[in-house]
């Protein structure tokens, strides 16, 4: 599958990282360019082995992996290299797939995706939706390549604003979490070098039961909340300061804003 990244940032990177590992692509058919960043540009390069764009040449995939701000400006010089074959994989959030569509002048078939940065430890949470105009094995292919990077689950485009606050940004707020904690115990006479390991080491042993041991999320905690003890002190008191509302709010404002922000860049192209 002859395919062009159209960026270099990091979800670039890890997808690149990921699907040259598995398989799922091999180096000498990955094309990539990068308006912004020549040095990121030629350092991808070299790591990966693949190669720079080549002008006016048709590919089989082209993947939308620039800021979503730079994707009208952009929708020109991408249009050379589409053929009525060519398969568009976005990761740009907020913009949907009519108006990547539409802004292409391009029919053919298009998959809107929403990794996290997680992907760069093969560790994402990636939800994608298609199009009418995918062929069956398109479709296949196009989740193998989220698989790489993690796990992957084909969603309702009208879901995907939801699932980009959730885990699209939802590692930023388990790194909040580690660093309240982190913080917390520093104050409280803590070395900071044994705080922020013993945080690591908690958060990543209760992503582990998580995954691994069958058990819900409500179910672990609760096996862990021993009546009149020290977690349920400390749970206690989260429930006090409506954390599980503050959560419920953050969800919301992040879906909201992503709404947002497709809504503000489809206005920005219709003036253009």
């Amino acid at each position: 599958m002859k395919t062009l990244f159209i960026g270099a940032g990091s979800m670039a990177h890890a997808l690149m990282s990921g699907a040259l590992k598995a398989g799922v692509l091999r180096s000498e058919e990955v094309y990539v360019t990068n308006r912004a960043n020549r040095q990121r540009l030629d350092e991808i390069m070299h790591e990966f082995c693949v190669r720079r764009m080549n002008r006016d040449t048709p590919y089989d995939v082209v993947v939308l992996a620039m800021k979503p701000k730079d994707f009208h400006e952009a929708a020109e010089s991408i249009r050379p290299h589409l053929s009525e074959d060519t398969l568009v994989i976005s990761v740009l959030a907020g913009i949907t797939l009519e108006h990547i569509s539409d802004r292409l002048s391009f029919n053919g078939a298009i998959a809107r995706a929403m990794p996290n940065t997680s992907a760069a430890l093969g560790k994402s949470a990636t939800a994608v939706s298609f199009n009418g105009n995918l062929s069956h094995s398109q479709k296949v292919w196009t989740k193998i390549l989220f698989e790489s990077v993690g796990m992957a689950t084909e969603v309702e485009e009208e879901k995907l604003d939801l699932i980009t606050a959730l885990s699209g940004s939802g590692p930023a707020y388990i790194y909040y979490i580690a660093e309240i904690m982190k913080n917390a115990a520093v104050e409280l006479g803590l070395e900071e070098e044994l705080a922020e390991s013993m945080v690591t080491q908690t958060i990543a042993g209760a992503s582990a039961m998580l995954s691994e041991s069958g058990l819900e999320a409500g179910e672990l905690r609760r096996n862990v909340t021993s009546a009149g003890g020290t977690t349920e002190a400390g749970i206690s008191k989260l429930e006090h300061h409506q954390v599980r509302d503050a959560f419920f709010q953050c969800i919301t404002s992040a879906k909201d804003r992503s709404l947002v922000l497709g809504r503000e860049l489809k206005k920005q192209s219709l003036k253009k």
